[in-house]
């Protein structure tokens, strides 16, 4: 439990990050690699094994606000403050697209997963999500080597007129369901406080669970049927699905706005203002 390194860029705030994800090698091995995206809409790659950055990108001209890797690690996506989403190349520097499809709304989400080759009917090995703080989730496929990206869904949930401004509504969220292939899961301020299942392949919301609260934070565990939600109340709750039983759990002095499973399942983390808790399940 000690810092072992740190990387400092004056003059900005660091918004989002990423790890690269590993290539398929000995189990319990580490990425050695972080992206990070900026105030000033740069993203900076840092390797941790030799403490130095190793490229600085500018795609966006407003702050960023989420940051991922492909799966394969070969391409980073950004979203922007001002809904574009750029995806660049950390091998050349260069940025080789920018969507436009949110633009206009702060992305919230972006998240990438190894799809089965032809599923849905499109080419590509890579299913990838944009959410935007405007309720508004677009699915992509694509294959990066040969620039191919395609929309393969497009979801807009629907809200009461809130009376306080956007900036101030619970977030839109998104993850692939690791659990179920070809499923999403959306929390986001709207009709019911809820977790939406919506099944790409049937095109629906094919499940929902009801939650206290408007959640703030979210993660799927990737290695046994549980997800974890977080609200502005100060409470974490732990579902297991797909019965939807329900633990809750208090500890956090305000908002709990991030909550991450470990890849091995086995640990969650969770963040509120000024404390960062570890949870073994």
């Amino acid at each position: 439990m000690e810092l072992v390194v740190q990387f400092q860029v004056l003059n900005q705030s660091c918004q989002c990050l990423a790890w690269k994800p590993h290539p398929i090698v000995a189990w319990g091995a580490e990425s050695q690699h972080v992206v990070a995206g900026y105030s000033d809409g740069t993203i900076r790659v840092f390797s941790i094994s030799r403490t130095e950055m190793e490229l600085k990108m500018h795609p966006h001209a407003v702050a960023l606000t989420a940051i991922a890797y492909s799966t394969d690690g070969e391409m980073i996506l950004s979203g922007g403050k001002d809904g574009l989403v750029a995806v660049s190349s950390p091998r050349t520097g260069m940025t080789i697209q920018v969507l436009a499809e949110h633009k206009g709304s702060p992305i919230t989400v972006l998240q990438c997963t190894r799809k089965q080759y032809q599923d849905f009917g499109v080419e590509g090995a890579e299913l990838w999500l944009a959410t935007s703080s405007d309720r508004r989730v677009s699915v992509w496929a694509s294959d990066w080597l040969k620039d191919k990206c395609e929309l393969l869904d497009w979801l807009s949930f629907p809200a009461p007129a809130g009376p306080e401004g956007l900036g101030s509504l619970p977030p839109s969220l998104a993850a692939f369901c690791p659990w179920e292939p070809g499923t999403l899961v959306y929390v986001g301020f709207g009709m019911q406080k809820e977790a939406l299942f919506y099944s790409l392949r049937k095109n629906q919301v094919v499940e929902k669970i009801s939650l206290p609260y408007f959640a703030t934070s979210l993660s799927l565990s990737p290695a046994a049927c549980f997800m974890a939600v977080g609200f502005g109340e100060r409470l974490l709750r732990l579902l297991r699905c797909p019965s939807s039983e329900a633990q809750d759990y208090a500890g956090h002095d305000d908002t709990v706005h991030l909550c991450r499973f470990a890849p091995s399942g086995r640990r969650l983390l969770t963040a509120s203002h000024s404390a960062v808790l570890l949870w073994e399940l």
